[in-house]
């Protein structure tokens, strides 16, 4: 049986090899050989300590660097500037990295907050609802749902959907609703407070030009569209 199976071999083998010049036959054969590295390489493509990873959450975990215990986490805030000169308008944008201010948030709304942050750097998208793209009013319903908390989806609602607040008293998870305009009354845009600190306040969003981000509600722009604060109803 061994010799029939040998016989064989050589019969499919032999005619093919003998049709290729020796330069042709170790091309073909450094070829095989790479092939099978490359195949032995890509089972061990996603493996990290013993588990087995998506196409998705390696490209995640290769986003998100490791980092030694005891050290905080770093959060990239990012700032678009327009600055005008002779030839037209230059539209910067930079991306800075600070540790994360944790704020004192507790119970469903920690939670909430925590969701939201795994949601940074999904881009805009207008009525989108994935991470492939997202809204602002879809951050916050995603945000609660991942909690286990139903909102409403339209920043309109979500406006309704509490008890109106006064800046000064702004808590982690209270909602800020924006103008498109400085002094405009339509709410356009919403986002979550996630800090309120000595250092001022936080709050979380999904940015037209920059994606789920998180920003300083001091600064001028978000100030003079300000409209109203609100704390959600749970």
């Amino acid at each position: 049986m061994q010799g029939e199976k040998t016989k064989v071999q050589r019969m499919i083998v032999g005619p093919q090899l003998a049709r290729r010049t020796p330069a042709h036959t170790a091309v073909y054969l450094l070829s095989l050989a790479l092939l099978l590295l490359a195949s032995g390489c890509a089972q061990k493509l996603n493996q990290r300590n013993g588990r087995y990873y998506s196409a998705r959450d390696m490209a995640r975990l290769k986003r998100t660097p490791s980092r030694p215990a005891g050290h905080p986490a770093l959060t990239k805030t990012k700032e678009k500037t327009t600055t005008t000169t002779s030839s037209g308008a230059i539209t910067t944008k930079t991306v800075t990295r600070r540790p994360t201010r944790m704020g004192n948030a507790t119970g469903a709304l920690a939670s909430v907050i925590e969701n939201a942050r795994a949601y940074q750097g999904v881009p805009y998208l207008f009525g989108g609802t994935t991470r492939l793209g997202m809204d602002c009013s879809a951050l916050l319903q995603l945000s609660f749902a991942d909690a286990g908390i139903d909102i409403p989806r339209s920043s309109n609602e979500q406006a309704a959907w509490g008890e109106p607040i006064k800046p000064t008293q702004l808590k982690p998870g209270d909602f800020l609703f924006f103008g498109a305009s400085p002094g405009s009354p339509i709410i356009t845009h919403v986002g979550m407070v996630t800090v309120v600190d000595a250092e001022g306040v936080e709050f979380i969003h999904a940015s037209t030009s920059l994606g789920v981000t998180e920003n300083s509600f001091e600064l001028d722009y978000y100030l003079s569209r300000f409209i109203r604060a609100v704390r959600p109803r749970l």
